[in-house]
């Protein structure tokens, strides 16, 4: 049986229904994330329904550095001396409401740790930041921890972040 969804990159797909109920998150979406694939500032990859082709949910990546001293101590010390370490940045991440309930949100987010994972680029972490209190729920229940200092900031080092997925049975 074939997933409901395939992930695939954003490319001619009809963006305007999308709604996620974040404005904010829409209005991107549907009027700017062409401008920044196009501009090499973000990739965007879109969960689409088979059944219907409707895109239920997207997430942008793009590179990121992160500054050793905002990463928690004993992380830190294990990590060789750099100003910045390498980092893969979750810009945004949003499902439609027509498909929520669906636990899309999480195959997104996996979508996006692996992907980082398999593409042979050298990243230390996964960052993302939160738009909200009920965001940092849903990242710290998959694993991500805040920066030090930041309420909203949280990452995932990567050699742990498939693996806790998996032994998590997520």
């Amino acid at each position: 049986m074939k997933p409901p969804f395939i992930i695939e990159r954003l490319d001619e797909h009809d963006r305007n229904s999308f709604d996620c109920g974040v404005e904010a998150l829409n209005e991107y979406f549907r009027r700017r994330v062409g401008q920044d694939v196009r501009r090499r500032m973000t990739a965007c990859y879109v969960a689409v329904e088979r059944e219907t082709n409707r895109i239920a949910g997207y997430y942008t990546l793009a590179a990121y550095g992160i500054a050793l001293p905002d990463l928690p101590t004993d992380l830190a010390k294990k990590l060789p001396r750099y100003s910045t370490v390498p980092a893969v940045r979750i810009g945004r991440l949003a499902v439609d409401q027509g498909f929520r309930g669906r636990k899309l949100g999480g195959v997104l987010l996996y979508d996006a740790i692996d992907r980082t994972c398999q593409s042979g680029i050298a990243a230390y972490a996964v960052v993302v930041d939160a738009k909200d209190e009920s965001a940092v729920a849903f990242y710290e229940h998959h694993g991500f921890q805040r920066f030090r200092g930041e309420a909203q900031s949280l990452f995932m080092p990567i050699n742990n972040g498939l693996r806790n997925w998996v032994e998590r049975g997520q």
